[in-house]
Protein backbone atom coordinates (compact mmCIF):
# COMPACT_ATOMS: atom_id res chain seq x y z
CA UNK A 1 0.00 0.00 0.00
CA UNK A 2 2.71 2.48 1.25
CA UNK A 3 4.46 2.24 -2.04
CA UNK A 4 1.68 3.13 -4.35
CA UNK A 5 2.09 7.24 -2.43
CA UNK A 6 5.89 7.44 -3.03
CA UNK A 7 8.17 7.84 -6.31
CA UNK A 8 10.04 5.16 -7.75
CA UNK A 9 13.54 6.05 -6.40
CA UNK A 10 11.58 5.10 -2.87
CA UNK A 11 11.89 1.59 -1.27
CA UNK A 12 9.41 0.54 1.03
CA UNK A 13 8.36 -2.55 3.49
CA UNK A 14 5.63 -3.16 5.60
CA UNK A 15 3.98 -5.60 7.85
CA UNK A 16 0.67 -6.11 9.57
CA UNK A 17 1.76 -8.38 13.05
CA UNK A 18 4.46 -8.99 14.98
CA UNK A 19 6.49 -12.33 14.82
CA UNK A 20 6.50 -13.04 18.58
CA UNK A 21 9.68 -13.35 20.29
CA UNK A 22 11.56 -11.75 17.62
CA UNK A 23 15.04 -11.03 18.85
CA UNK A 24 15.77 -7.26 18.75
CA UNK A 25 19.01 -7.02 16.18
CA UNK A 26 22.16 -6.97 17.37
CA UNK A 27 23.40 -3.14 18.38
CA UNK A 28 19.82 -1.96 18.83
CA UNK A 29 19.11 -3.97 22.16
CA UNK A 30 20.18 -1.06 24.36
CA UNK A 31 17.10 0.79 22.60
CA UNK A 32 14.40 -1.15 23.57
CA UNK A 33 16.19 -2.33 27.07
CA UNK A 34 13.40 -0.67 29.27
CA UNK A 35 10.02 -0.67 27.48
CA UNK A 36 7.00 -2.70 27.49
CA UNK A 37 6.63 -5.50 25.47
CA UNK A 38 4.08 -3.41 23.13
CA UNK A 39 6.44 -0.78 22.66
CA UNK A 40 9.52 -3.47 22.05
CA UNK A 41 7.13 -5.52 19.46
CA UNK A 42 6.53 -2.34 17.42
CA UNK A 43 10.55 -1.36 17.27
CA UNK A 44 11.96 -4.84 16.09
CA UNK A 45 8.95 -5.18 13.58
CA UNK A 46 9.21 -1.55 12.08
CA UNK A 47 13.09 -1.77 12.29
CA UNK A 48 12.50 -5.58 9.87
CA UNK A 49 11.15 -3.56 7.76
CA UNK A 50 13.28 -0.59 7.60
CA UNK A 51 16.31 -3.20 7.13
CA UNK A 52 13.85 -5.10 4.39
CA UNK A 53 13.62 -1.79 3.08
CA UNK A 54 17.08 -1.02 2.81
CA UNK A 55 17.82 -4.47 1.30
CA UNK A 56 15.38 -3.78 -1.67
CA UNK A 57 17.81 -0.46 -1.70
CA UNK A 58 20.66 -2.46 -2.13
CA UNK A 59 22.33 -1.21 1.35
CA UNK A 60 23.44 -4.16 3.96
CA UNK A 61 21.59 -4.76 6.80
CA UNK A 62 23.04 -2.42 9.93
CA UNK A 63 21.65 -1.03 13.43
CA UNK A 64 19.30 1.49 13.27
CA UNK A 65 20.20 3.38 15.59
CA UNK A 66 18.22 6.89 17.49
CA UNK A 67 18.95 10.47 16.71
CA UNK A 68 17.90 13.57 17.56
CA UNK A 69 14.04 14.11 18.30
CA UNK A 70 13.85 10.00 17.91
CA UNK A 71 14.34 9.91 14.50
CA UNK A 72 16.34 7.25 12.59
CA UNK A 73 19.86 7.48 12.25
CA UNK A 74 19.94 6.20 8.82
CA UNK A 75 23.48 4.99 6.75
CA UNK A 76 25.62 7.67 5.03
CA UNK A 77 23.76 8.33 1.58
CA UNK A 78 19.85 7.37 2.52
CA UNK A 79 17.12 9.12 3.91
CA UNK A 80 14.24 7.52 5.00
CA UNK A 81 11.01 7.68 7.93
CA UNK A 82 9.26 4.84 9.73
CA UNK A 83 6.11 4.90 11.24
CA UNK A 84 3.54 1.84 13.02
CA UNK A 85 0.27 1.68 14.24
CA UNK A 86 -1.94 -0.75 15.90
CA UNK A 87 -1.63 -3.23 13.35
CA UNK A 88 0.69 -1.56 10.77
CA UNK A 89 4.48 -1.03 10.57
CA UNK A 90 6.73 0.31 7.70
CA UNK A 91 9.52 2.25 6.27
CA UNK A 92 10.52 3.78 3.81
CA UNK A 93 14.05 4.39 2.61
CA UNK A 94 15.52 6.44 -1.02
CA UNK A 95 18.65 7.69 -1.62
CA UNK A 96 20.10 10.63 -1.09
CA UNK A 97 20.85 10.91 -4.33
CA UNK A 98 17.56 10.82 -5.94
CA UNK A 99 15.48 12.36 -2.67
CA UNK A 100 16.36 15.36 -0.18
CA UNK A 101 14.36 13.67 2.68
CA UNK A 102 11.37 11.38 3.09
CA UNK A 103 8.44 11.28 5.89
CA UNK A 104 5.17 8.47 6.02
CA UNK A 105 3.18 8.44 9.23
CA UNK A 106 -0.29 5.67 9.31
CA UNK A 107 -2.84 6.08 11.94
CA UNK A 108 -5.66 4.26 12.77
CA UNK A 109 -8.60 5.07 10.41
CA UNK A 110 -10.41 6.78 13.73
CA UNK A 111 -11.67 10.10 14.50
CA UNK A 112 -9.13 11.50 17.08
CA UNK A 113 -9.81 11.77 20.56
CA UNK A 114 -12.07 14.26 21.89
CA UNK A 115 -10.80 17.63 21.70
CA UNK A 116 -7.32 16.90 20.47
CA UNK A 117 -8.29 18.99 17.51
CA UNK A 118 -7.93 22.29 18.66
CA UNK A 119 -4.57 21.44 18.86
CA UNK A 120 -3.44 20.56 16.10
CA UNK A 121 -5.78 22.54 13.54
CA UNK A 122 -4.25 26.28 11.88
CA UNK A 123 -5.87 28.82 11.13
CA UNK A 124 -8.97 27.60 8.13
CA UNK A 125 -8.54 23.96 8.67
CA UNK A 126 -11.48 23.92 10.35
CA UNK A 127 -13.22 25.05 8.04
CA UNK A 128 -11.63 22.41 5.28
CA UNK A 129 -11.78 19.32 7.20
CA UNK A 130 -15.83 20.79 8.44
CA UNK A 131 -16.36 20.95 4.16
CA UNK A 132 -14.20 17.87 3.86
CA UNK A 133 -16.64 15.74 6.39
CA UNK A 134 -20.20 17.02 4.85
CA UNK A 135 -18.46 15.81 0.90
CA UNK A 136 -17.03 12.66 2.12
CA UNK A 137 -18.38 11.19 5.38
CA UNK A 138 -16.95 7.84 5.55
CA UNK A 139 -13.55 9.42 6.39
CA UNK A 140 -11.86 10.59 9.52
CA UNK A 141 -10.45 13.66 8.06
CA UNK A 142 -9.01 15.01 11.51
CA UNK A 143 -6.60 12.15 11.72
CA UNK A 144 -5.83 12.41 8.55
CA UNK A 145 -4.68 15.54 8.58
CA UNK A 146 -2.83 14.91 11.94
CA UNK A 147 -1.01 11.95 9.85
CA UNK A 148 -0.25 14.57 7.24
CA UNK A 149 1.58 17.27 9.52
CA UNK A 150 3.42 14.12 10.91
CA UNK A 151 4.56 12.94 7.53
CA UNK A 152 5.33 16.39 6.80
CA UNK A 153 7.11 16.61 10.19
CA UNK A 154 9.05 13.94 9.59
CA UNK A 155 10.29 15.52 5.95
CA UNK A 156 11.07 18.43 7.44
CA UNK A 157 13.30 17.83 10.35
CA UNK A 158 15.99 16.32 8.67
CA UNK A 159 16.30 19.43 6.73
CA UNK A 160 16.43 21.81 9.45
CA UNK A 161 17.14 20.09 12.42
CA UNK A 162 14.22 21.75 14.24
CA UNK A 163 10.91 21.40 15.70
CA UNK A 164 7.56 21.79 14.19
CA UNK A 165 4.27 21.77 15.91
CA UNK A 166 1.30 20.87 14.06
CA UNK A 167 -0.56 24.30 14.38
CA UNK A 168 2.72 25.54 12.47
CA UNK A 169 2.17 23.58 8.95
CA UNK A 170 -1.47 24.94 6.97
CA UNK A 171 -2.89 22.09 4.95
CA UNK A 172 -5.13 21.90 2.03
CA UNK A 173 -6.29 18.54 1.64
CA UNK A 174 -7.66 17.46 -2.44
CA UNK A 175 -9.85 14.14 -1.54
CA UNK A 176 -10.47 13.34 -4.86
CA UNK A 177 -6.77 13.04 -6.50
CA UNK A 178 -5.63 11.81 -2.73
CA UNK A 179 -2.55 14.43 -2.49
CA UNK A 180 -2.29 17.34 0.18
CA UNK A 181 -0.06 20.47 0.37
CA UNK A 182 1.34 22.28 3.32
CA UNK A 183 2.29 25.57 3.83
CA UNK A 184 4.47 25.75 6.89
CA UNK A 185 3.60 29.16 8.93
CA UNK A 186 7.34 29.61 10.70
CA UNK A 187 10.55 31.02 8.95
CA UNK A 188 12.61 28.59 6.83
CA UNK A 189 14.21 28.31 3.40
CA UNK A 190 11.63 25.58 2.40
CA UNK A 191 7.86 26.76 3.11
CA UNK A 192 6.25 24.08 1.02
CA UNK A 193 5.80 20.30 1.07
CA UNK A 194 3.01 17.65 -0.83
CA UNK A 195 2.19 14.47 -0.36
CA UNK A 196 -0.16 11.85 -1.12
CA UNK A 197 -2.63 9.60 1.03
CA UNK A 198 -4.58 6.76 1.35
CA UNK A 199 -7.48 5.78 3.33
CA UNK A 200 -8.83 2.56 3.95
CA UNK A 201 -11.82 0.78 6.08
CA UNK A 202 -8.66 0.39 8.65
CA UNK A 203 -5.88 2.39 8.56
CA UNK A 204 -4.81 6.29 7.19
CA UNK A 205 -1.41 6.40 5.21
CA UNK A 206 0.15 9.61 4.30
CA UNK A 207 3.53 10.12 2.35
CA UNK A 208 5.86 13.21 1.46
CA UNK A 209 8.86 12.68 -0.46
CA UNK A 210 11.35 15.88 -1.20
CA UNK A 211 13.34 16.12 -4.40
CA UNK A 212 15.91 18.84 -4.63
CA UNK A 213 13.86 20.61 -7.15
CA UNK A 214 10.50 20.60 -4.93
Amino acid sequence: MLATLLPAAVRTAEAFSDIPGEPVFPGEEDLVANVVDLRRREFVTARRCAREALRRLGVAPAPIRIGAERAPVWPTGVVGSITHCTGYRAAAVARSADLMSVGIDAEPHQTLPAGTQDYIVAPGEADMLRDLRSAHPRTHWDRLLFSAKEAVYKAWFPLTGRWLGLPDARLTIDPTAGRFSAQLLVDGSRSRFSGRFLATDRLILTAVAVGSGD
